[in-house]
């Protein structure tokens, strides 16, 4: 990310050069705020932007009214890029249950660059919640491109695609994309569609999507209409009275039904919005409630089985009793955790802690080549020892040395099993409280699949009592694929922070929905009596207070009218809730789920290295075009500038050849970690090396002249040298004398060469 803000921010600079003429609705350039001065942090996008990716710094100016400004030498590496004027924006979000299916239609246009030049622009696309991009469509000048996921064999022909260097996260949160030669002056037309999640707190749902535009992408002239559009559906998928709390933007109701309501907020604005869209609602009910929707399969469909979704929600009358806890959290203190990712970790466990009730018991165990524990035994969460919990912490919780992940768990898995009376390990057998193992790391180690099979066997050796295994992965150095295998195992809470500054704030959230059950155990006894019957996650998870329970599948054979769901309550008793069976059309249950069907699935077909499990998930990407690690995504050109008074075959010829340059896009999933880089004990978001065939050396200089001069024209540049001493302009000149001697010299030696 870095970068990419040093980039933006040489990008504004540039974009001084912009004339903006005499009546216009702002001034040319757009301002720097003190803001942007104090921190790079704040050109982050925080809603769609289109960029121009401008390597000559020439061909910057207002392609309607030319400024003729002095020429610009040199050339921008790495390439600058400058925010592009929106022109029109317009949002439709439809919320299934607790996911939102989000598409964006807008229009841009490069307004920084001469009406005779070309240059790549780039989007960027930040997410929501576990967002997850879905497609990507682009139109200009009678041209189009589109994303298309394919299966990863059509890499081995490399020489169709054109190599894109630009990863296509910024990192997982953020999607990048290169769109190639547009023409100084030019509309762009966008459809961009992602799915994220709604977020669950005290009975509510709430939405959150990146809508926060800088005042720089507004029009320069009035005259431009801007249009604003947000249309909102949300589809419950139950019977019950649903009440809508609020929202950012002022949105009218345009229908509702039970279960069904539909918002519209349309406008013709002077200035883009300037906050994220938010909303929340809330489903009446003070008990546990829930349904199982089922929809069949369509004629297209690779899988014929009919699709099943359970959902169970906590209700809002759930503050009463509460489980005991019996807690071990297992904290990497390697090397390439030093700084602020160990420093982030230990706010959230010191916030975490005091949550715990004095009932509830708990250790640490610090871990990286070597093993350290608070304490030998499971000890009482009372204030006082919290205290010393803290001072522990501050003086063992030092970061260094490598990661054994196998060690810490083998600690906390010496459990109880079943039948037994004697306390095998740390977590006792206490019939009323609720055993977890919180794993946080920021490594993959060589033998994770073998952890993954010993916590596997310590699990269903322990049954019901066996502990919820939660993990919590830090950057993309480890794998968060063997991470979500350890959590489905055993029954726990996956989380993720793929940057140092969303570290603490995603641990908490992870911690607090985890940690506060409101049913476990859970079964369903009509599971039992289908065929061909599959389910995600396979093994059932706790209905925790911040989570609602929502599993999805296939199955063949029959649901009856009611499923009866069991579970047992804070207070040892077995709880029953009967779930209403519904054949509903209008969710569609199979693109709500997908993206969680491919990460499961995933996890399972790395621990069991299944190829069959492999071509299933890549049959899925394709089909509902999401990313995955069996799959790799394109861009394809639909069709090509071209004249229609061109010959037939001289089109043909030349659409067949556009048609065989297809730029990749590169890093669109995690991967399976770099135990290379933890091996190294490299910091999470730590930039990989670029690449050498670049113009380090000029890109040097031009950051060196830079602190003179924001152009190099040849007005600054004498502007420049009139500040200098004269023996800098002595060096100066004998510098410049020897690289022209240089540089001729090579020339004659290559004319030699040439001649023979």
């Amino acid at each position: 990310m870095e970068e990419f803000t040093m980039s933006v921010e040489e990008g504004l600079r540039l974009a001084k050069r912009v004339y903006a003429g005499k009546d216009r609705y702002t001034e040319a350039p757009p301002r720097q705020t003190a803001e942007m001065e104090r921190s790079r942090a704040s050109l982050i996008p925080k809603a769609p932007m289109l960029y121009a990716v401008i390597v000559d710094p020439a061909i910057v100016d207002n392609p309607d009214i030319p400024s003729y400004q002095p020429h610009v030498y040199g050339r921008c590496d790495p390439p600058a890029l400058i925010p592009l004027h929106m022109k029109e924006i317009a949002v439709k979000t439809d919320c299934y249950l607790d996911t939102a299916l989000i598409s964006v239609r807008g229009r841009w246009r490069l307004h920084c660059v001469m009406g005779s030049r070309r240059c790549d622009c780039r989007l960027v696309v930040p997410f929501g919640e576990q967002g997850s991009i879905l497609g990507v469509e682009v139109n200009f000048a009678r041209r189009s491109y589109f994303t298309q996921v394919v299966h990863r064999e059509v890499d081995q022909n490399k020489e169709k695609f054109i190599k894109n260097e630009h990863k296509g996260f910024l990192n997982p949160t953020i999607f990048s994309l290169m769109i190639p030669q547009v023409d100084g002056g030019c509309d762009i037309s966008l459809y961009i569609s992602w799915s994220q999640k709604l977020l669950y707190k005290d009975g509510h749902f709430s939405f959150r999507m990146p809508f926060t535009f800088p005042e720089y992408v507004t029009p320069f002239t009035r005259m431009v209409e801007k249009q604003e559009k947000i249309q909102l559906n949300v589809n419950t998928g139950t019977e019950k009275e649903v009440i809508f709390h609020e929202s950012t933007h002022a949105l009218k109701e345009k229908s509702r039904h039970v279960g069904i309501f539909s918002f519209l907020y349309e406008a013709d604005v002077e200035t883009w919005s300037t906050k994220d869209f938010e909303f929340s609602y809330s489903v009446f009910s003070s008990d546990i409630y829930g349904g199982i929707l089922l929809n069949s399969p369509s004629m297209l469909d690779l899988d014929q089985r009919n699709m099943f979704c359970l959902c169970l929600y906590p209700g809002s009358n759930q503050m009463g009793k509460v489980f005991r806890k019996e807690v071990i959290f297992l904290v990497d203190i390697s090397g390439s955790m030093q700084g602020k990712p160990l420093e982030s970790v230990k706010s959230a466990l010191l916030s975490i802690l005091p949550e715990l009730a004095p009932t509830d018991c708990f250790n640490i165990i610090a871990f990286n080549e070597e093993m350290y524990s608070f304490s030998s035994f499971l000890e009482p969460a009372n204030v006082d020892l919290l205290e010393s919990t803290t001072q522990w912490i501050s003086k063992n919780l030092i970061a260094c040395g490598g990661t054994d992940i196998m060690r810490p768990l083998n600690e906390a898995l010496r459990i109880f099993d079943e039948n037994s009376i004697q306390s095998l390990g740390l977590l006792s057998k206490t019939k009323d409280a609720v055993p977890y193992i919180f794993l946080v790391t920021d490594g993959a180690v060589e033998n994770e699949r073998t952890v993954c099979h010993t916590v596997k066997s310590h699990v269903e050796n322990g049954g019901s009592l066996s502990p919820r295994i939660c993990t919590f992965g830090i950057g993309s150095y480890c794998n968060h694929y063997f991470l979500q295998m350890l959590s489905s195992v055993g029954r726990g809470k996956y989380g993720a922070a793929y940057d140092q500054d969303s570290i603490e704030p995603e641990m908490q959230k992870w911690f607090r929905k985890a940690l506060f059950p409101v049913l476990t155990n859970i079964t369903v006894d009509a599971f039992d009596d289908l065929k061909a019957f599959e389910v995600y996650p396979w093994k059932l998870p706790d209905l925790l207070i911040e989570c609602p329970l929502i599993i999805s599948g296939r199955y063949e054979g029959k649901f009856p009218n009611t499923v009866k769901v069991e579970g047992r309550s804070a207070d040892m008793n077995e709880v029953v809730v009967n779930l209403k069976v519904q054949n509903l059309t209008d969710i569609p249950i199979e693109k709500v789920f997908v993206k969680q069907q491919i990460d499961l699935l995933t996890a399972q077909a790395w621990f069991f290295e299944s190829m069959q499990l492999e071509e299933k998930i890549a049959k899925l990407s394709i089909q509902w075009g999401i990313p995955s690690e069996y799959t790799i995504m394109i861009v394809r050109i639909e069709a090509v500038e071209q004249d229609i008074m061109k010959k037939k075959h001289e089109e043909t010829r030349h659409n067949k050849a556009i048609d065989e340059a297809v730029p990749l896009v590169h890093y669109v999933t995690l991967g399976f970690g770099n135990q290379i880089a933890t091996v190294e004990n490299l910091p999470p978001g730590s930039e990989e090396p670029r690449d050498p065939n670049t113009f380090a050396l000029l890109g040097k200089a031009v950051s060196c002249c830079g602190g003179f001069c924001d152009c190099f024209c040849c007005f600054c540049f004498i502007k420049t040298c009139s500040k200098m001493s004269d023996q800098c302009l002595i060096a100066l000149t004998q510098l410049c004398s020897a690289l022209s001697c240089f540089a001729c010299s090579e020339c004659c030696v290559q004319l030699c060469c040439d001649s023979g």
